[in-house]
């Protein structure tokens, strides 16, 4: 059985050889970023697991900063299994790993612009009257009926 000269030579692969199992970039943002997700799906679950719909959403939070319910533990682990998926192969890492960064790029956004719109709002009862947004004037004004 012929032996090739790298195998002959000790088992050592050529240089091109070693490089190509290198992991890229996007492999390692798939590899590190979908075990941080599924990590935070799976200690989601323990904090709360509560599948709740409806207007009055709210989730406990996840040390102490992110908040959480079922849905959103549901989606961390289905992240973390695509990202994990596609990280042993270079092309699917890179592919999914930019439409991942598109897709929660764009739902970032979308958060930060609907929290800052909602601010204030959701603490203030309905039968108190609503100063967030409101001038100096129309506050006073407000106060003094």
């Amino acid at each position: 059985m012929a032996t090739s000269g790298a195998q002959a030579a000790g088992g050592r692969g050529t240089t091109a050889d070693r490089t190509d199992r290198r992991r890229t970039p996007a492999q390692w943002y798939c590899l590190l970023a979908g075990l941080s997700l599924l990590l935070a799906g799976i200690l989601g679950f323990i904090v709360d697991s509560n599948f709740d719909t409806g207007d009055g959403i709210n989730g406990d939070k996840l040390l102490s900063i992110f908040e959480v319910n079922g849905i959103h533990n549901l989606v961390h682990l289905a992240s973390g299994l695509l990202l994990l998926a596609a990280s042993s192969k270079r092309a699917s890492a890179k592919t999914v790993a930019i439409a991942f960064g598109l897709v929660y790029g764009i739902v970032t956004i979308i958060g930060l612009i609907s929290g800052f719109m909602s601010r204030g709002r959701d603490d203030v009862p309905a039968d108190e009257p609503r100063t967030v947004g409101r001038t100096r004037g129309e506050r006073e004004r407000a106060g003094a009926r």
